[in-house]
């Protein structure tokens, strides 16, 4: 079954009454076996763009201190994968960095792997009362929506950094300035197979109650 964009409720607009929390069955049952696909078993269709716009908005649903929207997206899809990937491979290769052709060719195809490939940027905002901090994990936070809102739109995703997230050359090439950081990469497609639970954290074993 596939879910059009257009039957999500509208946006609201400031202070219209949202609903309250209520029990949903459904929504705790995918969370409870939340699991991302795999980038290996990615393949297309990706999200149209209409999806990802739908995709997107409610990423950007998330806690945001001072409402400052620390973030913004770049994406990459159709030929700008394959563009944005030479010009990291020209990158190692002008660097000296790297000679293999098979290495070379692999960097090439680095963003391939998937049809749509989100970079979501983290993006400080001078404030006297919001720590960067506060602003890191919201953008984290956007990640972790973006993963949900695709999955409930039937797509796989996969939140990716790899080297290209810490080098600032690179992250030039991508667009983003000296003051900002890669949150992630969010590669999404159409999962080729279905995930396999991988070991987890007991979150049991990491609960304390305090006491004074």
């Amino acid at each position: 079954m596939t879910i059009a964009p257009h039957t999500l409720p509208p946006p609201p607009i400031e202070n219209d009454v949202l609903p309250q929390a209520s029990p949903d069955e459904a929504f705790l049952a995918r969370l409870a076996l939340r699991r991302s696909t795999k980038v290996a078993h990615l393949t297309a269709p990706g999200p149209d763009n209409d999806t990802l716009d739908a995709i997107l908005r409610l990423a950007a649903r998330v806690p945001d201190h001072g409402k400052l929207g620390p973030w913004r997206f770049i994406i990459l899809s159709g030929d700008s994968r394959r563009s944005y990937g030479a010009k990291v491979a020209a990158l190692l290769s002008d660097r000296g960095q790297v000679k293999d052709a098979e290495r070379l060719a692999l960097e090439e195809g680095r963003f391939l792997r998937a049809p749509v490939v989100v970079a979501v940027v983290f993006s400080p905002v001078e404030s006297p009362k919001v720590p960067e901090w506060e602003q890191v994990l919201s953008a984290g936070a956007v990640c972790y929506n973006l993963l949900l809102a695709a999955n409930g739109f039937g797509f796989g995703g996969c939140w990716l950094s790899e080297w290209v997230a810490y080098d600032r050359d690179a992250l030039a090439l991508l667009g983003l300035t000296p003051q900002e950081k890669l949150a992630g990469l969010i590669y999404l497609g159409t999962a080729t197979e279905a995930p396999l639970e991988r070991p987890r954290p007991s979150a049991s074993s990491r609960i304390t109650h305090w006491q004074p």
